[in-house]
């Protein structure tokens, strides 16, 4: 049952992946109207908002946008930096909303922060521990037991850095639509492009969420039957 869920959560993930690429590719397409470019749409919520201290700058890549805490940068790829399109208007709000939060103290954003140092760690050794763990247990059943549960142990972090994400991507897209309506930057017709497009990038969250919990009970199953 657990490799029947780790396959379709395994699915829906490339199929979000593939629906975020299309929708973003479409809505490229669709000039925002009044000529603004990325990097101007973010300017100008940074003014907007009172903070003076982030800089927006190009990076390369595509859909590789984010946003620098430790650099006070944001960071829009190519075809989102230089575009007037409804998609870069966007993705730009919304990097910008990721600046906002860390400008007001976001809670979710300052716990993700903080678990960044833990969960880069737990990245660098988790494959290392599972993988001695699931080959010990067939040599030395308790040594294997004890690096397969440290292994779980990383995973589990790295779990609860993905839920803690969640938030704060969402609440990033709700910053930026609810001013990028206000700001009169989208309008009628293009106000739902945007929303479609951040609610596609927003799936893309969620469903690594799901597959990492996932993948973590997978690998506690295994721990407790062995241990049984």
């Amino acid at each position: 049952m657990y490799l029947i869920l780790i396959i379709g959560i395994g699915l829906a993930g490339w199929l979000v992946q593939w629906n975020l690429k299309n929708k973003f590719e479409k809505y490229s397409k669709i000039p925002l109207g009044n000529g603004m470019t990325g990097r101007q749409v973010a300017e100008l919520m940074l003014r907007e908002n009172g903070i003076d201290d982030v800089s927006v700058i190009s990076t390369q890549g595509t859909l590789t946008d984010h946003y620098d805490p430790t650099k006070h940068t944001i960071n829009l790829s190519e075809g989102v930096y230089a575009s007037d399109s409804v998609a870069a208007a966007a993705v730009a709000a919304h990097e910008t909303g990721h600046a906002i939060q860390h400008a007001k103290a976001y809670a979710p954003l300052k716990m993700r922060s903080a678990l960044v140092p833990a969960v880069t760690f737990a990245n660098q050794w988790v494959s290392w521990l599972l993988m001695g763990g699931f080959i010990l247990l067939g040599i030395a059943s308790k040594l294997g037991s004890t690096v397969l549960l440290a292994g779980i142990i990383l995973y589990a972090i790295v779990t609860f850095f993905s839920f803690v994400t969640l938030p704060v991507e969402i609440d990033a897209s709700r910053r930026a639509l609810a001013w990028l309506s206000s700001a009169g930057i989208t309008n009628s017709s293009n106000d739902a492009a945007a929303r479609d497009a951040l609610r596609s990038a927003a799936y893309t969250y969620v469903v690594a969420a799901l597959g990492s919990l996932v993948t973590l009970l997978y690998y506690i199953w295994i721990f407790l039957g062995r241990r049984n």
